[in-house]
């Protein structure tokens, strides 16, 4: 008696957690895209990020999972999240390389970094980034219209790392680390010419190379070891 009615209590068990999965899976494929974007045109991006998983994760193969992988990089976006927006769209480039929403992706990427660029006294890691990401865009998809509309913000890139460098190159000067602070504004000049920097860069180079000049004729040095970068 006791063994049937561990197996019914087995039996029950079993059934529970078939409907439970019958419950959970009911809904097909257009059913939970078109819960995800109402979610999503509402800008409840979780609730919407949550529904295309579930989308992606049980119709992997339906053409409604593209949708689905899209989406979900745009409510990352949408949210400001964009470490895990680039995660996002990085894996919809990778899937889906020949989709014709790739220039678009690529311009997205390219915001996600350069929406998170730095005053010029700090890190300029993003502004490359944004730029390199820029720059790939205008190369593969030289025609398309948002590698039209990047040229003003990879000139802004460009001028946020060049500021960077005047500011570094300053930092350097006011320590008395003149070759240091030459081969900043030497920098500027050669590589970020045209952007606004040109005269002061000039005017600290002839600055910068008086007092090395002094300094070798009175004997003084300041190893370049020294230096302590500005964050």
């Amino acid at each position: 008696m006791k063994k049937l009615f561990i197996l019914f209590l087995s039996f029950l068990m079993l059934v529970s957690f078939g409907c439970f999965k019958k419950n959970t899976r009911e809904k097909l494929a257009p059913e939970l895209a078109a819960e995800a974007m109402k979610d999503f045109d509402k800008k409840h991006y979780k609730a919407a990020i949550e529904t295309f998983n579930k989308l992606r994760d049980w119709y992997p193969f339906d053409k409604l999972a593209t949708l689905a992988e899209f989406k979900i990089a745009e409510a990352h976006f949408n949210m400001e999240e964009y470490e895990e927006a680039i995660v996002a769209y990085d894996e919809f480039e990778k899937l889906h390389p020949r989709n014709e929403a790739i220039p678009y992706v690529l311009n997205q990427i390219a915001l996600c970094y350069f929406k998170r660029i730095d005053t010029v006294d700090r890190d300029q890691n993003n502004a490359q980034a944004a730029l390199d990401s820029f720059s790939r865009l205008s190369r593969q998809f030289p025609d398309s219209e948002y590698a039209k509309d990047s040229e003003e913000k990879q000139i802004l890139c460009l001028k946020s790392i060049a500021g960077h460098e005047i500011y570094v190159g300053r930092f350097y000067f006011k320590s008395k680390h003149y070759k240091g602070a030459l081969a900043r504004f030497k920098a500027v000049l050669t590589h970020y010419p045209g952007l606004g920097f040109d005269q002061e860069a000039q005017d600290y180079i002839i600055k910068c190379q008086g007092k090395i000049d002094a300094q070798k004729k009175s004997g003084v040095k300041k190893p370049d070891e020294m230096i302590i970068m500005p964050e």
